[in-house]
C-alpha cells in the first residue's frame, strides 16, 4: 500500500513541476535572445531570470503573449533606426549589432520557441542573410523583420510554413529577385517587401497567390512587365511605386481599393477596365509614360477619392459631360498633353476638391498651359520607321557636331578671356563669402536640382524681378495694414499684385554692402530652390545705393500661404486649429523632405535654414511649406546672436558646428513641439524634454507628458519611433545625430506603422503621397 502511495505522490509532483520546467526553459531562451540582441533597453524588464515572461506588462515597444504557459507572440521594436548611406553586408558600429552577432545562432534560439505564432522584430540592427531554418517556426502566422539589415535572398523554405499569412520585410537589403514560389503559400494574405534592393521582374507565379489582400513592392529596382493579377480576387492594395517597370499597364483585380504604381516607366494606355473598379478609392499612376486619353469612368467611380495621373503623356480632350464622383477630393492631371476645355466638375476647387491641371494645353488658365501646338505633336508609333529615324538622327548629330566645332573654334579665344575675367572678379570678392563657407566661385557655378525634381517644379510660377514701384503699389506704400511682423531677418509685408495674386514680401536690410553682381549670383542660387514643400520664391527687388555700386536692401517676394504657422496649430490658442497625429506626421515628413532637398538638391547645399515651427506654414489643405529658407546664402548677419531654444547659439565659425547637423538639432526642437503642443509652454522645453526621455518606455507616464490631442489618435509604435528620432536629433554631441535623410526615412516608416495600426486606407495614401 505504501508503495502505491509513493508512486502517486511522485507522479503528482512531476505533473505539478512540468509547467514550471517549461516556463523556466522559455525564460532561459528569452534571456539568451536578450544576450544575442546585445541587451537593448527595451528588454530591461527581462533582467530578472525568475520572472514569468507571460505576465510582463506589454508596452509600445515590447509584448510577450502567452496561451497557457506557451509563448505565442514576441514583439520587440528597437531604436536602431539609423540607415547608413552605404551598407556592404558587414557590421556598422552604432548602427547594426556588433561583429559578434551571428544571425544563424539567433534564429536557432528563436526557433526553439516552437509555439510562436507572431514574431515582430523591428529596428533591432539584425544583419546577415536570413537563414532557411526560420521555417522551423512551423506555427508562425505573422513574421515582421522590418528595418533591419538582412540581405541576400528570401529563404525559399518560408513557403513550407503553411500557417504563415503575413510577411513583412520592408526596409532591409534583400538584393536578389522577387521569389517565384509565392504561389506555394496556401494562406499568404499580406506580402510587404518595400525599400529593399530587389531586382529582376515580378514572377508570373505571384498571380496564383489567390489569398493575397496586400502586395507592396515599392522602392526596389524591379523591371519588366506587371504580370497578370486577374486571379487575385481578394487583392485590395497594390503598391509598386518607385521601381523600373517598363511594360504595359494590365487590367486589375476588381476588389482593389488602392493602386499605387507611380514613378515607373509604363508606356501603354490606361485600360478601360479601370473604369469598372467599383471599390477603388486611391489611384496613383503619376510619373510614367502613359499615353492616350484617360478613361472618363474613373472620375465617377463610386468610391474614388484620390486620382493622380500627373507627369505622363496623356493626350486628347475630356468630354464636357464628364461627371465626378461626390467622393473625389483630389485630382492631378498636370504635366500631360491634354487639350480642350476643362470639364465643369474639374473646373475650380469646388466642394473642397483639389484639382491640378497645369502644364497641359487646356483653354482655361493660359498662363500655366502650353500652346496648342505643343500638345498636337504626334507621339504615336514610337519605334516605327526605325531606319528613317536612324538616318535622320545620324545626319542631325553630324551636322550639330560640325556647327558646334566651327562655333567653338571661332569663339574659343573670347570664351577663355571671359572665364579669366570672371575668375579675377570672384577672387576679388572672396571676402563676400557667407557663413556656410560657400565661396563666390561655388555660388557662380552652383548647379540646379536633378531632372527628377525638375519634373515636379515645372508648373510652379517662373522667377522674375520686381520693381520697387510695383511692390509699393502692392502694399500701398508699405502701409501699416500690410505689415505682418518683424523678426531677426527683417520685416514681412502682405501685398496684392495687379493680377490679384497675394504675395508676402520679406525686406532684408543688408549690413554688409555687396556689389550688385555678387548679390545677383547669390539670388540666382536662391531662385533655384524650388520644391513643393518650400514657400515658392516668386522673385526679388534690389534697392541699391545712389551710386548703384552697392546694395541697401533686398526684397524677397514669396507666394502667400494663408493657413497660418505650425506654431499657431500647436499652441492651443485656437480650438478650431487642431492637428491630429496623422496630420502632424505628414507635416513633419513634408518639412524633412524640404530640408533634405535644401541640403542635397543643389551644389553647394543650402544650410542654416532657420527651422522653427513659426517658419512652417500650412495652406488650406494642411500642406506644410517651409519659409525663410536659404537666407544665409544672401547675408550672414541674420544668424548672429540668435538664440535657438533658449540656450543654443548658432556660431559664425563653421568649424565649431556642422551646418547640416544644426538643422537636424532644430528639427528635433520642432519634433518636441509637435509632440508636446501647449504643454511645451507650461513647463518649458528643457523640463518637458527631460520628462519625455525618462518616461519614453512607459506608456502611462508618457501620455501624461504628450499633447492630449495625439494620445487618442496615434499608434503607440508610431509615437515611439518619432520620440526616438527626436531624442537622437537633440543629442548634445553633433556627431551622434542622424542625417536629415535618415530622419526622413524613419518618419516615413513611422507613418507606415501608423497606417498599419489604424487600418485607414485613406491615411495610407496620404502618408505615401507626401
Amino acid at each position: 500500500m505504501a508503495w502505491h502511495l509513493n508512486i502517486l505522490i511522485m507522479a503528482t509532483t512531476c505533473f505539478m513541476l512540468f509547467p514550471r520546467s517549461e516556463q523556466s526553459s522559455q525564460s532561459e531562451l528569452l534571456q539568451q535572445l536578450r544576450k544575442q540582441l546585445e541587451y537593448p533597453r527595451q528588454l530591461n524588464g527581462w533582467g530578472n531570470p525568475s520572472s514569468d515572461p507571460c505576465y510582463t506588462q506589454p508596452t509600445a515597444v515590447l509584448a510577450v503573449s502567452c496561451e497557457g504557459n506557451a509563448i505565442i507572440e514576441l514583439k520587440i521594436i528597437g531604436d536602431r533606426i539609423t540607415k547608413p548611406p552605404k551598407f556592404s553586408g558587414y557590421s556598422v558600429p552604432n548602427v547594426t549589432l556588433s561583429e559578434a552577432f551571428v544571425i544563424d545562432s539567433f534564429v536557432t534560439t528563436l526557433a526553439r520557441l516552437t509555439t510562436l505564432r507572431v514574431v515582430i522584430l523591428v529596428s533591432l540592427g539584425l544583419w546577415g542573410p536570413l537563414p532557411d531554418k526560420i521555417h522551423r517556426l512551423s506555427s508562425l502566422e505573422v513574421l515582421d523583420l522590418s528595418s533591419n539589415f538582412l540581405y541576400g535572398s528570401i529563404p525559399p523554405k518560408l513557403s513550407v510554413m503553411s500557417k504563415l499569412h503575413t510577411v513583412t520585410l520592408d526596409g532591409n537589403y534583400f538584393n536578389v529577385s522577387v521569389p517565384d514560389w509565392l504561389d506555394s503559400f496556401s494562406n499568404l494574405t499580406v506580402l510587404r517587401l518595400q525599400s529593399n534592393r530587389l531586382k529582376g521582374s515580378i514572377p508570373a507565379s505571384i498571380g496564383k497567390a489567390a489569398m493575397l489582400t496586400e502586395l507592396a513592392l515599392a522602392g526596389n529596382s524591379i523591371s519588366g512587365d506587371i504580370p497578370d493579377l486577374g486571379n487575385l480576387n481578394k487583392l485590395e492594395m497594390l503598391d509598386l511605386r518607385d521601381n523600373e517597370l517598363d511594360g504595359e499597364l494590365p487590367e486589375m483585380p476588381t476588389a482593389l481599393v488602392t493602386i499605387l504604381i507611380s514613378k515607373n516607366s509604363l508606356k501603354s494606355e490606361i485600360p478601360e477596365q479601370f473604369g469598372q473598379l467599383k471599390r477603388l478609392q486611391h489611384l496613383d499612376l503619376s510619373f510614367n509614360f502613359l499615353v492616350g486619353s484617360p478613361p472618363e469612368e474613373i472620375f465617377s467611380l463610386p468610391n474614388i477619392s484620390y486620382l493622380n495621373l500627373a507627369a505622363n503623356m496623356l493626350s486628347g480632350s475630356l468630354s464636357s459631360s464628364l461627371t465626378c464622383s461626390t467622393t473625389l477630393g483630389f485630382v492631378d492631371l498636370s504635366t500631360n498633353r491634354l487639350t480642350g476645355d476643362l470639364p465643369a466638375c474639374l473646373n475650380g476647387n469646388m466642394n473642397n476638391k483639389v484639382v491640378k491641371f497645369d502644364g497641359n494645353c487646356f483653354s482655361v488658365d493660359p498662363g500655366h498651359q502650353h500652346e496648342a501646338k505643343y500638345c498636337q505633336q504626334s507621339h504615336k508609333g514610337r519605334g516605327s520607321n526605325k531606319d528613317v529615324g536612324l538616318v535622320v538622327t545620324v545626319v542631325g548629330i553630324l551636322f550639330i557636331v560640325l556647327v558646334l566645332s566651327l562655333v567653338l573654334m571661332a569663339s574659343n579665344k573670347r570664351s577663355c578671356q571671359k572665364v579669366l575675367a570672371e575668375q579675377q572678379f570672384l577672387q576679388k570678392h572672396k571676402e563676400d563669402n557667407s557663413t556656410s563657407g560657400m565661396s563666390s566661385e561655388l555660388l557662380a557655378n552652383a548647379r540646379c536640382i536633378s531632372q527628377a525634381v525638375k519634373l515636379g517644379t515645372q508648373i510652379q510660377p517662373s522667377y522674375r524681378i520686381f520693381s520697387l514701384e510695383e511692390l509699393k503699389e502692392a502694399t500701398k506704400s508699405f502701409e501699416r495694414s500690410a505689415f505682418l511682423g518683424e523678426g531677426a531677418i527683417g520685416k514681412l509685408y502682405k501685398g496684392k499684385l495687379e493680377n490679384g495674386t497675394l504675395i508676402a514680401i520679406r525686406c532684408l536690410a543688408l549690413h554688409q554692402r555687396y556689389s550688385i553682381r555678387n548679390l545677383k549670383l547669390r539670388l540666382d542660387l536662391l531662385a533655384k530652390l524650388r520644391h513643393p514643400n518650400l514657400v515658392c520664391l516668386l522673385g526679388h527687388c534690389i534697392d541699391s545705393a545712389v551710386d548703384e555700386s552697392s546694395v541697401k536692401r533686398v526684397f524677397l517676394v514669396y507666394e502667400y500661404v494663408s493657413g497660418g504657422t505650425l506654431s499657431s496649430y500647436l499652441s492651443g490658442s485656437s480650438p478650431e486649429k487642431t492637428l491630429k497625429w496623422c496630420d502632424r506626421l505628414q507635416v513633419l515628413i513634408a518639412i524633412a523632405k524640404a530640408v533634405h532637398f535644401l541640403h542635397t538638391g543643389i551644389i553647394p547645399g543650402s544650410l542654416y535654414n532657420r527651422l522653427k515651427s513659426s517658419s512652417i506654414l500650412l495652406d488650406e489643405h494642411l500642406m506644410a511649406k517651409l519659409s525663410d529658407y536659404g537666407l544665409s546664402i544672401i547675408t550672414e548677419e541674420i544668424y548672429k546672436h540668435e538664440v535657438v531654444e533658449g540656450k543654443r547659439y548658432l556660431q559664425n565659425n563653421a568649424a565649431e558646428m556642422d551646418d547640416s547637423e544644426d538643422d537636424v538639432y532644430s528639427f528635433g526642437c520642432i519634433l518636441l513641439e509637435v509632440l508636446m503642443g501647449p504643454k511645451l509652454h507650461e513647463k518649458g522645453a528643457p523640463f518637458v524634454l527631460n520628462d519625455l526621455v525618462v518616461s519614453v518606455s512607459s506608456q502611462e507616464e508618457r501620455e501624461e507628458v504628450l499633447d492630449p490631442v495625439i494620445v487618442g489618435t496615434s499608434s503607440h509604435d508610431s509615437l515611439s519611433i518619432v520620440v526616438s528620432i527626436m531624442i537622437k536629433c537633440l543629442s548634445a554631441e553633433s556627431l551622434t545625430r542622424p542625417s536629415i535623410e535618415e530622419v526622413l526615412w524613419n518618419l516615413q516608416y513611422a507613418a507606415q506603422v501608423q497606417v498599419t495600426a489604424d487600418g485607414d486606407q485613406r491615411s495610407e495614401v496620404s502618408s505615401q503621397a507626401c
